[in-house]
């Protein structure tokens, strides 16, 4: 009798979030090169940019599509108006048509059971979307540290340098990938979390006590998101290939059940 035939698993498929941008004159979508790498060689999953234009998606027809969502960092700020706070400055970097996409979208993805890492601007899109608020300059409040990434001119490499710790607290998602409770983390952050959204576990914390991550308290599927930049550092650090590790296991576990394996 011949072998049953067994399908090879195919790697899960990730979107990735893109800002929309102007180049050379047009209207165009792009991602930074470490999240592509990331999701590639550390999640092990395909990547796909998302395009930050809410009239071409369907959030049923990317449901079926995908197996993750990444939201990824960005010099841009969701608009203070979606958390209702009063207007940005004008000379703040903004990306209306992000917003526009990923807050509407984030809900129903979430509770479809779709796997989600958010990392610092994607960190604060979550919170927003549950409803919290954000600090627009956290180096102004008193007490805090100054998160920014600070001088531009030097090397890329020395932005995501580590800068401060972190506390993990226990009991979640990122406990099981920081089991020793306190690591070293980058820090190229302006804005943070004032309050948390309704529904959102805190996961970690900074030495000022500001929220360095969180997690989806209700979803069963992982949910992480953080304010810092794992994606530029799965070559030295053990905490950022675990972390997109565990997002892309939870990824090849929906890829396998949407295949029925």
């Amino acid at each position: 009798m011949p072998a049953a035939h067994i399908r090879p698993a195919r790697r899960p498929v990730v979107a990735i979030i893109t800002d929309r941008i102007e180049l050379h004159h047009h209207v165009a979508y792009a991602a930074l090169d470490g999240y592509v790498r990331a999701v590639a060689s550390a999640a092990g999953a395909l990547p796909l940019l998302l395009p930050a234009c809410p009239e071409a998606l369907d959030s049923e027809a990317l449901t079926e599509a995908v197996d993750g969502i990444l939201l990824t960092g960005s010099p841009s700020n969701v608009a203070a108006e979606r958390y209702g706070a009063a207007p940005l400055p004008a000379t703040t970097r903004q990306d209306p048509a992000r917003d526009a996409t990923v807050l509407p979208l984030l809900p129903r993805l979430i509770a479809a059971g779709m796997p989600l890492l958010g990392i610092c601007r994607g960190f604060q899109e979550l919170n927003v979307v549950y409803g919290g608020t954000l600090e627009r300059a956290v180096h102004a409040q008193p007490g805090r540290l100054d998160h920014r990434e600070g001088d531009h001119a030097r090397p890329i490499a020395q932005w995501y340098e580590d800068r401060h710790a972190i506390q993990v607290v226990p009991g979640g998602r990122l406990e099981a990938l920081a089991p020793d409770h306190s690591c070293l983390v980058n820090s190229l952050h302006h804005q943070g979390i004032e309050r948390l959204g309704d529904g959102l576990r805190v996961e970690a914390t900074a030495p000022d006590g500001l929220v360095e991550a969180v997690s989806v308290d209700a979803a069963p599927q992982f949910t992480l998101a953080v304010q810092w930049h794992p994606e530029m550092r799965v070559d030295d650090s053990a905490l950022s290939r675990r972390i997109f590790a565990a997002f892309g296991e939870a990824c090849a576990q929906r890829a396998r059940a949407r295949a029925g394996n």
